[in-house]
């Protein structure tokens, strides 16, 4: 009808294709974002690097995040989150360092994508570092936060700082309990997984379909016969049997 989209249009578009991994009728859109002037816009330029990332296309993300004259912490987020998520850490690693060259304070999205980058190429040292930001900057208390922090130890083989980051949590949820029963059984140590496994029943949690993978993984670490087949009751008892990861 010759009406042209405004920003808030294009932005609410861009997010749908992102949801829907629509990535062709994401780029219809990105080039008629650029036939209508946009594309310089910040919030735009910020949508167009979530969408492209969303749909698995990082190459295109990147070139969006490069041609943007103005990258605020969304940008940036946005862009590391999308190396992280794609499994590219060390890439991630260098954006964030390369946002702090540039005076720009990352935020709890930042730190959740730069703490997974961390635990995807087990980075002990550069995951410690972080940690210190994050403490300092009064992250630590969010509770997704926290539990990235136990997965990213567990996976470094850190088990104490993991513990530590766990207990110092006031209010554990299932994915709390999970990661660090996860951190256990990833490092051998699967009697203290099932050990906590049973402290997470006794304080009333009830468990996911990914604690009962943990704990069953936990149980085949050290030969626990007995102990497997009581939790495949605990299994079938809650209904995940079906599941086709347990099966």
């Amino acid at each position: 009808e010759g009406i042209i989209p405004n920003k808030a249009t294009f932005v609410s578009i861009l997010s749908a294709c992102a949801s829907r991994a629509a990535l062709t009728e994401g780029k219809r859109i990105h080039t008629l974002i650029a036939a209508s002037g946009f594309e310089s816009d910040a919030t735009v330029g910020n949508s167009l690097v979530n969408m492209y990332s969303k749909c698995g296309s990082l190459e295109d993300a990147r070139l969006v995040f490069d041609r943007m004259h103005q990258r605020d912490v969304v940008s940036w987020s946005a862009i590391i989150a999308a190396y992280a998520q794609s499994g590219h850490g060390r890439e991630a690693l260098k954006l964030y360092q390369q946002m702090d060259v540039e005076g720009v304070n990352p935020n709890r999205i930042t730190f959740l994508s730069v703490v997974d980058a961390c635990a995807s190429i087990a980075s002990l040292t550069k995951g410690r570092a972080i940690h210190e930001r994050i403490v300092a900057g009064g992250f630590e208390r969010d509770v997704a936060m926290s539990n990235a922090l136990i997965s990213m130890y567990g996976k470094c083989g850190s088990l104490k700082h993991a513990r530590a980051v766990f207990d110092r949590i006031h209010r554990q949820d299932v994915v709390s309990w999970t990661a660090m029963i996860a951190a256990y059984a990833q490092n051998g140590h699967g009697k203290e997984a099932l050990q906590l496994f049973r402290q997470m029943q006794f304080e009333g949690m009830e468990p996911n379909i990914v604690t009962f993978i943990c704990v069953l993984d936990a149980c085949s670490s050290f030969a626990a016969l007995a102990e497997g087949k009581e939790i495949h009751a605990s299994i079938v008892d809650s209904g995940f049997e079906s599941d086709v990861v347990v099966g």
